[in-house]
Formats: structure tokens, C-alpha cells, sequence
């Protein structure tokens, strides 16, 4: 069977996908949540004419000779708007936030003042309109602010507030039931036996899950056995998952049962083993409308997979425009040799050179098992299949980690 190219593999995974559908969440629910609608302000803000500063609101004209003497008529703390009218030779009180009364157009501050009693001596003449927010200034009702697709911040739920929406229309987050397979694996705490390892394949795909939208759900470790594998799929369709991950005996060993347990429970192979390193026993098919990634076993193969293929499958399920890793340039900080067959995720440092360019320098290692580079890799340099050797100093494209 020939292998793959990642750019098909990918436009396969993703043909057809569907957004997920949308459900209304209340604000305070609603961080990191991707936006299924565009989001319209109910209100003006401010909705009247307010006061910038604390000071006295005047009428300008009034100002015309300095020093100018004021009489003090009412007071207007934000909240509660002075109600009557300014007059010549009148002022009010006010304070940052408060609607700007009838008659002023400007705020004199207060610290351009000296007051006694009912009497307000104002020392500097302001800018006629000075330190008055307009109705509107900000947003207008009926204003679109925040699109469909955003992913949710701390900044935009502080607008949807504002805009006075106190639930937000969402993208369901897309179940990802992941199931890690392996007599060799135990979770982290346990005690390994001598022919055992920590599992952690499970918990780094989670993590990718949420930092994308989406909601892990943890099927534990099934033995290499058919019955038991068996056992642990059913419960990612009882649970309806929308996407499948098993991590790990999609190969062709006389141990590796993924493939056929999921044949045994109705799956429909769309494609298998992939021109990439690391990451080749890749795996893609659906049980029923549940879409099925098996993931390759060792660690390193596992995380760069889940980057390249479960992220954008994750973004086209919350309607985002994200079909592959986004990329960017660097300089090459160290010679490479010559690729194969197989699209290379190398991983790098990443680092700045003193005029601000990226400079991304290969690890001599590139072994699929070694999880401690992956942590230190700042990036991933793309290596094409069949890629001439470079030199340091020849501009490549990377993965930012």
C-alpha cells in the first residue's frame, strides 16, 4: 500500500465535516467558547452624554474671561443625573460617569477650580466639549461587534457584557472520547511492571482537546486484548463522541488489534499509514457519525499527529477557518541533510536573532520516542518529501510550538 501525502490525508479527514451545533451559555460560562453567530449590541454605550472626569459641568460660553465665577445649582454623582437645566452662570457638580445635564457642553475639572460654598472660581478655560464621552462613543445599538467564529476572551465576554447579553450563542464542543491501548502502558502514579511504561500519550491529546474547544473523555487503557478493546469503542458510541482518538495498535504487529476491533464494530476505513515522519501508522475512518483518528503509539508520532490532523478536525467542527498548522519562516540554524519520501516535522529550538528573526535550529535526535525534546522544541521545521540538504542560514518553514 503506497503512503499518503499529509495535504490529501487532511483535505480527506476534513471533506464534509460539519459545525457543531449551537447552544446558548451563559456569560460567565462562555471563555474560550468559539462564537456560532454574530453577536449585535442591544444598546448604545454610553447611552447619553457623560462626564470623563470629575469636575463641574459648564456651559462653555460662560468660560469666555478667566477667572469665571459659577454658581453651584445641584450636584450629579454617576448614577444619578442632575435632573433640572443649566442656566447662565450656573453649574452642577459632577462626577466621572454621570450623564452631562441640559444646557453644559464641557467639563471643567476640578482641579482647575477653587470653591467656596455655592461658588466655583474656575482658573483654566477648558476645550469647548472637553472631557464629554458623546452617546455612542463606543458602540451603537443594533452594531455587530463580535463575529461568528471568535474564539471567546477575556476582552470579548467584557464587551458581550457591556452590549447587555447575558448568554452567548456557542458551538457545541465537540466530544473527543480517547482511548489509549498497550499491555505495556500504566497511568502516571502507578507503579510500572518490569516490562511496563507510563502512559501519556492519553493525557497530552486531552490537554490539545481543550486548548482547541472541545471536550475530552478519557476511556482509560485497554489491554491488547480483542474483547476488552471492543468494550472500551462502545462506550465512546454510548456516549455519542463525536470523534474517536484511539492512541496506539493501528500498526500491522501481531499485537496491534485497533484496526481490526473497529472493522469488527462497523468502522469504515478511509485511509491509512501517511508519507510523514514522525507519524506514519496514521489512521482515519467513522463508526456510524462518529469520526475515528487512531493515532500512532509512540509519544512524540502521538502529540505532532494530533497538531497536524485533530486540531484542524476540532476547528471544523466549531466552524473555523483552520484546515492545517499555520506556518511561518525561520532561518535554518544548523545544516540538514536531505529528506526522503516522508513529508519531516523536525524539532527545533527556536530563538531570535538580534535583528528579531526566528532562527530554528534541529536537534541532532529526532527519535519518536523522546517526549523531553518535544517539550523543549519551540517549533517544527517542515521538511517536503524529497528535500534538498541546506545550509545554515537557508530560510525554512516551521510549525510554531
Amino acid at each position: 500500500m503506497s503512503l499518503m501525502p499529509v495535504a490529501e490525508a487532511l483535505a480527506r479527514l476534513l471533506d464534509g465535516v460539519e459545525p457543531r451545533p449551537t447552544e446558548w451559555v451563559a456569560l460567565a460560562d462562555a471563555n474560550g467558547r468559539i462564537l456560532s453567530e454574530d453577536l449585535a449590541s442591544t444598546r448604545t454605550q454610553p447611552p447619553f452624554a457623560a462626564s470623563a472626569m470629575d469636575g463641574y459641568a459648564v456651559r462653555h460660553s460662560d468660560l469666555s474671561a478667566m477667572p469665571a465665577r459659577l454658581k453651584v445649582i445641584g450636584e450629579a454623582p454617576a448614577g444619578h443625573g442632575f435632573s433640572g437645566s443649566i442656566g447662565p452662570g450656573e453649574t452642577v457638580r459632577i462626577f466621572t460617569g454621570a450623564p452631562v445635564p441640559d444646557g453644559a457642553d464641557t467639563i471643567l475639572i476640578q482641579e482647575d477650580t477653587t470653591r467656596d460654598g455655592d461658588i466655583v472660581m474656575a482658573l483654566e478655560r477648558p476645550a469647548f466639549g472637553a472631557f464629554v464621552r458623546p452617546a455612542g462613543l463606543d458602540f451603537k445599538e443594533g452594531e455587530v461587534l463580535l463575529k461568528a467564529q471568535r474564539k471567546l476572551g477575556y476582552r470579548d465576554l467584557a464587551l458581550a457584557a457591556a452590549m447587555n447579553h447575558a448568554r452567548l450563542p456557542v458551538h457545541k464542543k465537540p466530544v473527543v472520547a480517547i482511548l489509549a491501548t498497550g499491555d505495556e502502558l500504566v497511568q502516571p502514579g502507578a507503579e510500572p511492571g518490569p516490562d511496563q511504561i507510563i502512559a501519556s500519550n492519553h493525557l497530552g491529546i486531552a490537554a490539545l482537546v481543550e486548548d482547541c474547544g472541545g471536550e475530552p473523555l478519557d476511556l482509560g487503557i485497554s489491554p491488547d486484548d480483542s474483547v476488552a478493546m471492543a468494550g472500551h469503542v462502545r462506550l465512546a458510541i454510548e456516549a455519542q463522541a463525536d470523534i474517536l482518538v484511539t492512541l496506539g495498535g493501528a500498526s500491522v504487529g501481531d499485537h496491534d488489534l485497533v484496526q481490526d476491533v473497529l472493522g469488527a464494530e462497523g468502522m469504515d476505513l478511509a485511509f491509512w499509514r501517511i508519507a510523514m515522519r514522525p507519524g506514519k501508522p496514521l489512521m482515519a475512518g467513522h463508526l456510524g457519525a462518529t469520526k475515528v483518528l487512531g493515532l500512532p503509539g509512540n509519544p512524540v508520532s502521538s502529540l505532532v499527529c494530533g497538531l497536524l490532523f485533530l486540531k484542524p478536525l476540532l476547528a471544523a467542527m466549531l466552524g473555523r477557518q483552520q484546515s492545517a498548522a499555520l506556518e511561518s519562516q525561520a532561518i535554518l540554524g544548523a545544516d540538514i541533510g536531505e529528506n526522503d519520501r516522508r513529508q519531516d516535522y523536525v524539532r527545533a529550538e527556536l530563538a531570535q536573532d538580534a535583528g528579531g528573526k526566528l532562527i530554528a535550529t534541529p536537534f541532532g535526535k529526532q527519535d519518536s520516542s523522546m517526549l523531553a525534546l518535544l517539550a523543549r522544541s519551540g517549533a517544527l521545521i517542515v521538511r517536503p518529501p524529497h528535500a534538498p540538504a541546506l545550509k545554515a542560514g537557508a530560510s525554512v518553514p516551521i510549525i510554531r510550538l
